[in-house]
């Protein structure tokens, strides 16, 4: 009976550091918005950059099939955030491509195109070679290094405070949902005892804690924000 009455506790807690997870992803996939309404507003897309919607477009698949049952069975909620950010991420390249000049317009449909490719790529051979363990981990190990890679974007804001001494360019809800999913990740990864999940979402939890805790050093140096946030324009 006890045995029972902890094995689901333990398991509406790690579904609900999940869906938690889910929740503050959303408020990330969403921030570039204001962004996008921009460029759809003036019909251009001005000296926005549009590769880290294409690497994030490639993370999100690359978890996403981690996440799924065939890979990796009992994380659905992996496979299920990492969708919804998919969308969200082929939305905002399709947008950009429409909106580019052409040099831009066709660098960024090759780059497209060769994620599609390099995903097909992934599962083809992650389905033909390796069997259920070996799948698991060959896959797993692509979302670690993907998921690693994304926080040069971390970095260099963190580089970027330190030197101005301002934390203008860090906008304070972005980096406490980017800790809040990172957290809550990692107590999911730890709940499943998945180190594929909660070692890169230790990483980003780390990170996250550096941002505020510059945040809280510098906020009072820095003043009033009168300009947009700089990461609006590498987002």
């Amino acid at each position: 009976m006890f045995s029972a009455g902890f094995t689901a506790v333990y398991s509406v807690c790690s579904d609900a550091a999940g869906v938690a997870g889910n929740l503050f992803a959303f408020v990330l996939f969403v921030s570039p918005i204001p962004t996008f309404r921009r460029i759809l507003r003036n019909q251009s897309t001005e000296q926005f950059s549009g590769l880290p919607y294409i690497y994030a477009l490639l993370n999100c698949l690359i978890c996403l099939w981690y996440g799924m049952p065939l890979v990796s069975p009992g994380i659905i909620l992996v496979a299920t955030v990492n969708s919804i950010g998919a969308v969200f991420q082929l939305v905002y390249v399709s947008i950009f491509i429409a909106y580019a000049e052409k040099a831009k317009k066709l660098k960024m449909s090759g780059l497209l195109i060769a994620v599609f490719a390099l995903f097909s790529i992934i599962v083809f051979v992650s389905i033909k070679l390796f069997d259920s363990d070996d799948r698991r981990a060959f896959v797993g190990y692509l979302s670690v290094a993907s998921l690693i890679s994304m926080f040069a974007s971390p970095l260099f804001v963190i580089k970027l405070v330190v030197k101005s001494r301002s934390v203008e360019y860090m906008p304070f809800y972005l980096s406490l949902s980017t800790f809040l999913m990172s957290l809550s990740f990692l107590v999911y990864g730890m709940f499943k005892d998945d180190p594929f999940i909660f070692v890169p979402n230790g990483i980003g939890t780390l990170l996250g804690i550096v941002q505020l805790m510059l945040y809280a050093h510098y906020s009072s140096k820095s003043g009033e924000n009168s300009r947009e946030p700089l990461l609006d324009s590498y987002a």
